[in-house]
């Protein structure tokens, strides 16, 4: 007490460093509208360089909650296991439903992709539907999931303590 404290500022990040945070990342935190509090989710996504997308079921809350209201906050972040660099992105926006075909098909088809490439347990299969010894292919052929895009981002907060 009585010591001249001075409060230190997490630093932002550069557009550059959360796109590449986002590109490298796999999952992401998404917070829901709910009444009377919000409801966070962690979900798997994939990043095309231009849109966030998500696969959910097709069943659940986080379903309700969206066609209540689309307004997400979504949060990414990377930490090391002593916690000496953090760093996270917040985008708060909508999510909608993609509803071409080709395009659900090409997704599906990346969230496919970014599991073998991460090599991410089968055991997350289940969280998209999928019983964890399907191969993962089966991502592309069935239909159990819808696709979201992350649209009309108005806000983004990007810091790192690094």
């Amino acid at each position: 007490m009585g010591q001249n404290m001075n409060l230190v500022k997490i630093p932002e990040q550069k557009k550059q460093d959360y796109d590449e945070l986002i590109r490298d990342g796999y999952m992401a935190r998404v917070a829901f509208q709910d009444t009377p509090f919000p409801y966070i989710a962690p979900f798997l996504y994939v990043f095309d360089g231009t849109f966030l997308y998500f696969m959910p079921t097709k069943y659940g809350k986080k379903i309700d909650m969206v066609r209540k209201n689309p307004n997400v906050a979504v949060y990414i972040e990377e930490l090391s296991p002593d916690l000496a660099t953090h760093r996270f992105v917040t985008l708060r926006g909508r999510v909608e439903e993609v509803s071409d075909e080709t395009e659900r098909w090409k997704i599906r088809e990346s969230f496919a992709e970014m599991i073998e490439e991460k090599k991410l347990s089968h055991n997350i299969l289940p969280v998209l539907g999928y019983r964890p010894d399907e191969p993962v292919s089966v991502i592309t052929g069935d239909d159990l999931t819808v696709v979201w895009r992350l649209v009309g981002v108005e806000e983004i907060v990007a810091l790192k303590n690094l």
